[in-house]
């Protein structure tokens, strides 16, 4: 008989098409694939990146100039943290009793950010992240994480951590969230229909390759949702026969893996809607991490090691100085001072 039991939940991947560039839309579609989870016993359900309002795909298909018709749009789309968009979000989780893994287009202010949330099944929000480097053209709409986005959550149900698409094609970030004892990994993906035939690193096999490996080297279960590019969103950005070779409709490959790289649950078609559900035991790891511990008995510190900064990154500090105490000398004193120092 075992001495400790092990959390066994059901978990599922989400493979489905936002309403394109609408928050409130999509919002309410969020609510209503988080009511149907509930019905189905699933107790994690993961989003795919950028999921409100849906991946900028025009920045792969254009010119800076040309995407330029849709910025307004997508920041006026995108969710800020706190806002009652979000909380609409946060009030389903606690009234289904659903975690929820959130990919999101995260407004800062006047930046946007390639986020995700982790809410519990109270309704409170356990971690917001942002993507530490944004791929490629993404750069052109997003800003950079820093350090204390490589964080993984101790929660009831288990150590849960998150990255987005080509994070998990980084090896020192994959390895920071690793030796943090990471055992259940929400892989978040946009599509895998751009490009198709032309750019192998961006297809199925090399990206849904990615997610199984970090399973197997980190010997963690991985949720991978994975967005599908609707009809309606290849009408509104392929505005013309070369667009339409780019960008096809589908691309939906969502994925779950167990600890030693194993795939699970019933795959979907690229372009069905739904979800990939697989029962999970974490008391699978301890039979994978027996093999090779990446970062505990299979590691070799004194040849290798990495250096994790999590230190949040403020690019405005202010500073007050505290109001003089001191008695006059005659001289006067100096009044309270404010000071503003860029990081």
């Amino acid at each position: 008989m075992p001495s400790k039991t092990h959390p066994r939940l059901r978990v599922a991947a989400v493979q489905a098409a936002p309403e394109f560039l609408d928050l409130d839309a999509t919002i309410d579609k969020t609510i209503a694939l988080i009511g149907r989870a509930a019905k189905e016993g699933i107790q994690l359900l993961a989003f795919p990146e950028t999921w409100l309002p849906g991946y900028p795909w025009w920045i792969w298909l254009d010119s800076p100039a040309w995407g330029m018709q849709f910025v307004q749009r997508y920041h006026d789309n995108s969710l800020e943290i706190g806002s009652p968009e979000f909380e609409r979000i946060k009030t389903a989780a606690r009234k289904h009793r659903v975690w929820v893994s959130l990919g999101f287009s995260e407004k800062a202010a006047g930046s946007l950010y390639i986020a995700q949330a982790l809410i519990d099944d109270q309704g409170n929000t356990v971690q917001t992240r942002r993507k530490l480097k944004p791929t490629h053209v993404e750069r052109t709409v997003f800003g950079e994480g820093d350090g204390s986005d490589l964080t993984v959550c101790e929660t009831a149900i288990g150590n849960i951590g998150s990255l987005c698409c080509w994070e998990h094609l980084q090896p020192l970030s994959k390895y920071a969230m690793y030796a943090q004892n990471e055992q259940i990994h929400c892989a978040a993906w946009p599509s895998f229909s751009l490009y198709r035939g032309a750019a192998y690193a961006l297809g199925p096999e090399v990206n849904n390759g990615a997610s199984q490996l970090y399973a197997a080297e980190g010997q963690c279960f991985v949720v991978a949702p994975c967005a599908t590019v609707s009809s309606a969103m290849v009408d509104m950005l392929c505005t013309d026969p070369g667009k339409k070779q780019m960008l096809l409709a589908g691309g939906g490959f969502a994925r779950i893996y167990g600890p030693d790289g194993a795939p699970l649950g019933k795959p979907l078609a690229e372009h069905e809607e739904g979800f990939v559900v697989a029962d999970i035991d974490l008391g699978m790891i301890s039979l994978s991490k027996a093999a090779a511990d990446p970062s505990g008995h299979y590691s070799r510190p004194d040849v290798t090691q990495l250096l994790l900064n999590k230190t949040r990154r403020e690019p405005v500090v202010v500073r007050t100085s505290p109001a003089a105490t001191a008695v006059d000398d005659g001289a006067g004193a100096e009044p309270p001072t404010a000071q503003v120092l860029s990081a």
